[in-house]
């Protein structure tokens, strides 16, 4: 049952929600324009902002779903947390767009949610003031993705939550990686 857990949570993770609705209500294709990201803030540039927001909350559901089914369902805190990252690492890593996906943040969030909402809410209030401050997502992004990981070491109900949020805020600082570049020669774009 764990395994099918597994599978599911990233199979869902992996539906690119950002290709879909940009293609459905804007018919465009977001790889080939802007960042060519398949994640909100690439669609809000290449569809506008009720369409990213859209995105943005499928990617947080599609992380939300299956880490709270898990944390319902399935009794020992470590699957729980595999699950959660499970459906990250779907977004990230989607076998539909030939493991090509987004940077994660969102899906990210909404794993939190499910698991260690008072962290999730910490980096979302981090994001939204960076963001307003400096209108630049990706500095919002990794400072509220950090600020989520250490929350959840403060005061996550089990250190498998905890280490499941700080894999995930890894692999979005990789991901992020041409943006953190831009970020530390002032060349980051604004939104």
């Amino acid at each position: 049952m764990n395994l099918a857990f597994l599978v599911g949570a990233y199979l869902l993770g992996a539906v690119p929600f950002g290709l879909l609705v940009a293609r459905r209500f804007a018919r465009i294709d977001v790889r080939l324009v802007g960042s060519g990201n398949i994640g909100a803030t690439n669609v809000a540039r290449a569809a506008g902002k009720r369409v990213a927001a859209l995105v943005l909350l499928l990617d947080a559901a599609k992380g939300f779903v299956p880490a709270l089914l898990a944390a319902k369902l399935l009794a020992d805190p470590w699957w729980m947390a595999a699950v959660g990252f499970a459906a990250f690492i779907g977004h990230c890593f989607p076998i539909y767009l030939r493991f090509r996906g987004g940077k994660g943040v969102a899906t990210a969030l909404g794993v939190n949610l499910a698991l260690v909402p008072l962290a999730a809410l910490a980096g979302v209030v981090v994001y939204v003031g960076l963001y307003k401050a400096f209108r630049v997502s990706s500095l919002g992004s990794l400072a509220g993705a950090l600020t989520a990981a250490l929350v959840a070491f403060l005061v996550a109900p089990s250190p498998a939550f905890a280490w499941g949020i700080l894999a995930m805020v890894l692999v979005i600082f990789v991901r992020h990686s041409g943006n953190i570049r831009r970020l530390l020669r002032r060349e980051e774009r604004r939104v």
